[in-house]
Parts: C-alpha cells; sequence; structure tokens
C-alpha cells in the first residue's frame, strides 16, 4: 500500500495507511530512508529531513492525516515542536490569542514566557463555557487554543462550540487532541481548524520516542510547513519509521488501556484513600455530558486527589509495578505528581487557580491486568507514610 487512505476502518488505516512501499523487494514493513541527499532533476517533490519531506516522514503524515480526517498532516520532532511551530506560524506582533486556562504546562510556560518577546498578546479563559472564550475576544484576536481533555484534570471544553465561535469572528482554532487520540475524538469534523498531538504519547505508545504531529487543511499545513523548515525541527527519519510501526497497533493498544481505565475510574471512587476522582467516564465529572457528545469513549488516563493523611511522595515510591515516572500514555501504568513534573514551571498559586494541588496525581493507565493493577495500589496504600 501507498500513504493513499482507501479504507474506513480504523484499525486499517492504522495497519496500512503511511506504509512506504517497497517496489525492489516487497516487503510488508516499510523501508527505513536515512539519506540526506536526494535528486532533484525532474522531481515533483524535493526531498530534505528539514523539509519534512523524506520518504518516511511524508507517508507518516499522511497516516495522521487519515485517522484525524484532514486534508494533509505534518510530522515533528516533538509536541511541543507541534505546538509552538503551529501557533507562530499564525500569530504576528500585535496579534491576540485566547488560550483555554488548564492547559498542558509546556505550552503555558511558551505563551508566558516567550509570547511577549514576539509582541503576541494573549488571554487565558476564566471558565470553559463559551462565554468564557468569547468575552476575551478583541478587535486584534487572532486565534483561539483549546485541550480537552485536559491535562492533568481532565477537564472538557465543546469544541463544536469553540469552532462555531472562532468560525464568526473569523479566527483559527487550535485543538491539543493528545488525550482524547482521533479514536474517540475528531476535532476536525466538529470544525476546528488545526489538530494537534504529543505523538510522544499515544501514537508512540512504548516509551520509546519523541515527537509531534500536526493535522490541518492543505492550505493551513502550508503556511505551518513554511514555518518549520526554517525553524528546524524535523523528526529523524529512524523516528518516524518507529512511530509508523508503534502506530499500527494503535487502536489494539488504545483500546485496551480504556478498557482498563473505564474499570479502575470505578474502582478508584471506592477507595478510602482517595477524596476524588476525575475521569470524564464517571457520571459525576462535570463534563461528563460533554464527554459523551463529542467523543466515543472517555480516554485512559484518570486523576484523583490523595487523601491529606497520605504523603504523595511516599506513595509513588510505593509503587512496585507501577512506574511513576514522567510522561504517560505508554503500554505500561505510570503515575505521578503534576505539580513536580508537567506544572511545575508554573507557579504555586498558577497550580492551584488551576486546581492542582500537590496531592493531585495522573494516572496513566496501561494494558496490565487489572488485578495486578489493583494490587499494587492497594500495597502502595500499605506500605506508604502518613502524614
Amino acid at each position: 500500500m501507498s500513504g493513499k487512505n482507501i479504507y474506513k476502518g480504523v484499525n486499517s488505516i492504522c495497519t496500512h495507511v503511511g506504509r512506504v512501499k517497497d517496489e525492489k523487494f516487497g516487503s510488508s514493513v516499510s523501508p527505513i530512508y536515512t539519506g540526506t541527499s536526494y535528486e532533484y532533476i525532474d522531481k515533483e517533490i524535493d526531498r530534505y529531513p528539514r523539509y519534512s519531506s523524506t520518504p518516511n516522514q511524508e507517508f507518516l503524515s499522511k497516516k495522521i492525516a487519515a485517522l484525524e480526517e484532514t486534508e494533509d498532516g505534518i510530522i515533528l520532532g516533538s509536541g511541543m515542536a507541534a505546538i509552538s511551530t503551529s501557533l507562530l506560524a499564525f500569530l504576528n506582533s500585535g496579534d491576540h490569542i485566547i488560550l483555554q486556562n488548564d492547559i498542558y504546562g509546556g505550552t503555558r510556560n511558551l505563551v508566558e514566557a516567550q509570547f511577549n518577546r514576539y509582541g503576541i498578546d494573549y488571554s487565558f479563559s476564566n471558565g470553559l463555557d463559551i462565554m468564557s472564550f468569547e468575552k476575551e475576544i478583541k478587535p486584534n484576536t487572532k486565534a483561539i487554543y483549546i485541550e480537552t481533555p485536559s491535562n492533568p484534570l481532565l477537564k472538557l471544553v465543546d469544541i463544536k462550540a469553540i469552532a462555531d465561535l472562532s468560525k464568526s469572528n473569523n479566527l483559527i482554532s487550535f485543538i491539543d487532541n493528545t488525550f482524547a487520540t482521533p479514536l474517540i475524538q475528531k476535532p476536525h469534523k466538529l470544525g476546528i481548524d488545526i489538530v494537534l498531538h504529543s505523538a510522544t504519547k499515544y501514537f508512540g505508545g512504548h516509551s520509546d520516542i519523541c515527537a509531534g504531529a500536526v493535522a490541518a487543511s492543505s492550505e493551513h499545513r502550508e503556511i505551518i510547513w513554511n514555518l518549520s523548515k526554517n525553524i528546524g525541527g524535523s523528526l529523524s527519519d529512524y523516528t518516524a519509521w518507529l512511530l509508523e510501526r508503534s502506530m499500527k497497533t494503535l487502536s489494539v493498544r488504545f483500546f485496551a488501556q480504556q478498557k482498563n481505565a473505564e474499570e479502575l475510574s470505578k474502582y478508584l471512587t471506592q477507595c478510602r484513600f482517595i477524596d476524588k476522582v476525575y475521569y470524564p467516564g464517571l457520571k459525576d465529572h462535570p463534563n461528563h455530558e460533554i464527554a459523551k457528545k463529542q467523543m466515543t469513549g472517555f480516554g485512559a488516563v484518570i486523576s484523583f486527589e490523595l487523601n491529606s493523611k497520605i504523603d504523595p511522595k511516599s506513595f509513588l515510591k510505593s509503587l512496585k509495578m507501577i512506574n511513576p515516572s514522567m510522561s504517560f500514555a505508554g503500554v505500561e501504568s505510570t503515575m505521578l505528581s503534576p505539580a513536580e513534573t508537567s506544572h511545575y514551571l508554573l507557579t504555586p498559586e498558577d497550580r492551584l487557580s488551576q486546581g492542582i494541588t500537590d496531592n493531585l496525581i495522573r494516572f496513566s493507565v496501561g494494558i496490565e491486568d487489572i488485578p495486578d493493577i489493583q494490587n499494587d495500589i492497594e500495597q502502595a496504600f500499605n506500605n506508604c507514610k502518613y502524614r
């Protein structure tokens, strides 16, 4: 097969779209093109790694676009490369952007630490309802940026409402779709212009690569590409090949993780050492109805608030099977403290304003057997320190 999508099912897309056909030997696995110098005379495409146009880069981008149901896509060196390049491709000095308040700490740090240097104005929404975004619109507003479900409290924003608001005000809309993946949420079909991913997470799925992805119209992709080739955040062909291979099992991995998360979220709500569980699939989640409207599943990440008597660092260190490590979405279960990792760069005041306390734990659910996961959590509670 080639990079062209002729399939409707996600398993078929994950398996076949994006494979570079081995014309010489007929291998069912894409060859790795490590070259940095390609012929250019009478060629339709100028191939160069920094242009994200080598065979492995190009065909992997087609897989991303097929899954998100967009015209085009581009693969870059990290999730932050995808986010920063996409935003800066559309924002100029004097422009204003509205961002959801509770977004990934790296994205927020990019905005707060760098945008003033470029003369870009920004504001964060005070809430998640559409009015919280609408009231922030200024004459110079150029874009709206959301992340749903959000990291780490899994809050949701009405995607279609944001898309409609953006279109009615001639704004570009961005979404970080990393937590949901296109398997259970397709923002472009709901009207969002540019869909972003940390491909390090579920797309990679094995905690061994770093990459970012953008899915958009061909017109928007061209604008992003024109900046990316100058900034240089390209993805190596070795990593592109590994990511394309990993994505063949994306749907198998993700749905197994999601099934575990649905069961574990109910188990955690009954745990006497936990005060609060955050998971969109729970009926008491404040955005449960929005989740049912715009998602076909509820994802594989759970966050929970430890009882104040539990020492969070001691709890994490007491885990034996579940790994207390940064990042998420690998096949192995992991836990971390957002206050010490993803949102460490924020001030304590900013973290608290988003509901991120020192006792908050983010749980990336893996594919292990439920009894083994539960047993590890129970023994960690039995062996950790109490305040």
